[in-house]
């Protein structure tokens, strides 16, 4: 009996799917992949490998939830006994020793449910997109609330909780650590580095729709947690429309009320950009160009909270936000 399970998700991934699965083979697991619509040969190389395959129907809508959940189900077919289970994206390439490491952790601390490590962008040179990435993978080491989709977890806990809400766009890793640790489980991140990343985001359209998506997935979480809602959520959702609707309407006012005087409150953009730059150490560029982003980026994350609200009886459905399409 394997005591390790992992689980796959890609479409279209090409080589990076097969830098992943060869990353996967320092410790002997069961391997299932799970393929949403790829038209390259994703699903050969898999197959090649010796790896379980799942092909999701894609006529019903698509969730990396809803991808992972699959290859969860398939694991536990293959081999019930599985202790504990990985999940990586298949545009990630596992690092030598994480695997190892994990298992040992979480065999040494039977509190632990889930386990994540440090992502680190593989092209961070390419566009300020990638660069934004590896800055939000840096996490500092220890508890934490929520771990990323990149994580290893116990599978009887996953089985206990109920796995991945399938109706989520995007947030759906924060609220399963959320009801793991409702259970009284609690998560773990390590500083060792866990995974190379290639987000392939050089387009300002890519950033755009992917910080979109952050936007629905926030306003989703709202709308199922309730009173409930963790309050980082709450501030996450009061920021955003603060600067993306209160504050531009404060700025409108300020004109027709004071005329060229009421340009003044413009300055309150630049001002926060400054702000978040200051409290960033990576370099003067780079500080500025996350503070520029950040504040940018409400606007699309407005949208998409906007989006879920709009046609939230119609919350499923979330292709339109895969970026790499």
């Amino acid at each position: 009996m394997k005591q390790l399970g992992v689980v796959v998700i890609g479409r279209n991934e090409g080589e990076r799917l097969q830098r992943c699965l060869d990353s996967l083979s320092s410790v002997e697991s069961v391997i299932v992949y799970v393929d949403s619509g790829s038209t390259d040969a994703s699903v050969m190389r898999a197959r090649a490998r010796g790896v379980e395959v799942v092909e999701l129907d894609m006529s019903e809508p698509f969730t990396a939830a809803r991808a992972r959940n699959a290859g969860f189900a398939r694991l536990r077919l293959v081999e019930p006994g599985v202790s504990f289970v990985q999940f990586v994206d298949g545009d990630c390439e596992v690092i030598q020793g994480w695997l190892e490491e994990a298992m040992r952790f979480l065999g040494s601390r039977e509190d632990i449910a889930c386990v994540c490590g440090r992502l680190r962008e593989r092209f961070p040179e390419l566009s300020v997109y990638n660069r934004l990435c590896d800055f939000e993978w840096d996490r500092a080491p220890g508890e934490t609330d929520a771990c990323g989709g990149i994580a290893m977890m116990r599978a009887d806990v996953l089985s206990e909780v109920g796995a991945f809400r399938e109706d989520m766009v995007a947030g759906e890793e924060p609220e399963l650590c959320q009801r793991m640790r409702d259970k009284g489980w609690r998560v773990w991140r390590l500083s060792m580095a866990m995974a190379w990343h290639d987000a392939a985001m050089t387009r300002f359209g890519q950033w755009w729709k992917r910080t979109k998506r952050t936007g629905f997935g926030t306003a989703q979480r709202l709308w199922l947690s309730g009173v409930a809602t963790e309050k980082s959520i709450v501030r996450q959702s009061m920021r955003t429309w603060l600067w993306a609707a209160l504050v531009p309407m404060l700025f409108l006012a300020g004109i027709l009320c004071f005329g060229r005087m009421g340009f003044l409150l413009f300055l309150a953009y630049p001002i926060q950009v400054l702000r978040i730059a200051a409290s960033t150490d990576r370099g003067w560029r780079f500080n500025l160009e996350r503070g520029f982003f950040l504040m940018l980026g409400k606007l699309p994350e407005l949208l998409g909270q906007i989006q879920f609200w709009a046609g939230h009886k119609r919350r499923r459905g979330a292709t339109s936000f895969d970026y790499k399409s």
